[in-house]
């Protein structure tokens, strides 16, 4: 009983010591390109109405979701998904703003899956929702985002790949096809079996031109020519717009001089269902997933009252630090501060100085030495912690400094330090 204690529930982890450090180094790096960017941070709650993340709204499904009840009986959740969170503020908060509104946001989600693959059921995410703004220049610009993201963070090796969900709904469209049949095809493309698809699509009554648009779906990947071959498969006008819209997104992210890290793949058709229009992901090695997925979604506000297109990006946190560590990307955690070490009749000194070197802006930790403890025991341990240094009492007047970067030590008096320390400040 006493082991399990220690546990933690499966899909959940603890995040300790340097790993958390790195951690939010590499969420500061990001948040930073976000700033670069003009965008605002906001935070919504860890749980919500279920009503927000229903199936309407095209989130997770309601059986992989943490559920749970208030004590008026009103149905939560623990979110699954952050966008229609961000969705329901801007339409509570920014109903008559109709210039872009641009937010950002650090969180944790939840998913209540046994398919775990490895994956976590609680991972952190950071992500950026733009508002307001229903140009292909949004677009671009969401994507080259995500490249300087990738870019501050040291990672050189990455693509990212562009869908446009409109082109399929155009040939369903076209085709008359029922939900279901729509369902089963979208399934046979996003697992990739195209021998089940040839199949099923024999079953089906539609015309010859467009039961061969959909076998296609296998090769409607790879570079911008191949957005030719895709607009000679389709007549439907929103297909064809479809295809159009991507070719002008392409040409906005050469403005950036992004294009060599952009690919194209029609047939990425899986993810929320509120997803309208263009959908990518980002791909880098050390991780079988995608390590950002994002898209437009412009019906999804009008469902809390605001009509406003959108479109944005979240990065999985926890897979993106896994990458890093398989490609050998050294994230930098500066050690730093001190530790201040006295017996008990030096303590009124040992205070004084470690609130004298905090007003300079040092990381201090104060320990009274124990009797049952070495300098030593001391020593190890601020090294084991990352201190720089340990300052020891040896009398009120004077301080022994072991600097763990020289490998040096000397005594100095407590004053002394100070002034040093101001003296390098400035």
């Amino acid at each position: 009983m006493q082991d399990k204690l220690l546990q933690t529930p499966e899909g959940v982890r603890d995040i300790y010591d340097v790993e958390c450090k790195k951690k939010r180094k590499i969420m500061d790096k990001l948040h930073h390109v976000l700033e670069l960017y003009s965008y605002h941070d906001i935070e919504t709650p860890t749980f919500e109405f279920f009503d927000i993340f229903n199936r309407d709204r095209g989130s997770a499904p309601s059986n992989e979701m943490y559920k749970f009840f208030d004590r008026d009986n009103n149905t939560l959740v623990l979110r699954p998904d952050i966008t229609p969170s961000i969705a329901r503020c801007v339409a509570k908060y920014y109903a008559e703003e109709e210039l872009p509104i641009r937010l950002c946001y650090i969180g944790n989600t939840y998913t209540n899956t046994r398919k775990l693959q490895g994956k976590l059921k609680e991972a952190t995410q950071l992500g950026a929702e733009l508002v307001n703004d229903d140009s292909t220049a949004a677009d671009a610009e969401i994507i080259a985002t995500v490249i300087d993201c990738f870019i501050e963070l040291g990672i050189r090796e990455f693509q990212i790949e562009i869908g446009q969900i409109d082109y399929f709904k155009g040939l369903v469209a076209e085709a008359g096809l029922c939900e279901e049949d729509e369902l089963q095809i979208k399934e046979y493309i996003n697992i990739k079996n195209f021998f089940g698809l040839e199949e099923y699509m024999k079953k089906l009554s539609i015309k010859e031109e467009i039961r061969q648009a959909f076998l296609s779906f296998d090769s409607l990947f790879g570079t911008e020519t191949m957005l030719d071959t895709a607009k000679k498969l389709v007549t439907n006008q929103t297909s064809l717009a479809a295809v159009d819209r991507l070719r002008r997104v392409y040409k906005a992210l050469c403005c950036y001089g992004y294009e060599k890290y952009v690919g194209f793949d029609l047939s990425m058709l899986n993810g929320y269902n509120y997803y309208t229009g263009i959908i990518f992901r980002g791909y880098t090695y050390g991780t079988g997933d995608a390590v950002v997925k994002g898209g437009r979604y412009n019906n999804l506000l009008k469902q809390f009252g605001k009509d406003a297109p959108s479109i944005g990006f979240a990065f999985t946190v926890d897979e993106l630090i896994m990458a890093m560590a398989r490609q050998d990307i050294d994230i930098r955690v500066e050690n730093d501060g001190a530790v201040i070490l006295y017996d008990i009749e030096h303590q009124e000194a040992a205070i004084s100085l470690g609130m004298s070197l905090r007003a300079k802006g040092k990381r201090i930790e104060l320990i009274r030495k124990s009797v049952k403890k070495t300098l030593g025991d001391y020593l190890a341990y601020a090294k084991r912690e990352h201190f720089v240094g340990l300052i020891y009492f040896e009398s009120d007047e004077r301080v022994l400094v072991h600097d763990f970067i020289s490998g040096e030590y000397s005594a100095v008096s407590p004053d002394r330090l100070v002034m040093d320390v101001s003296g390098r400040k400035e």
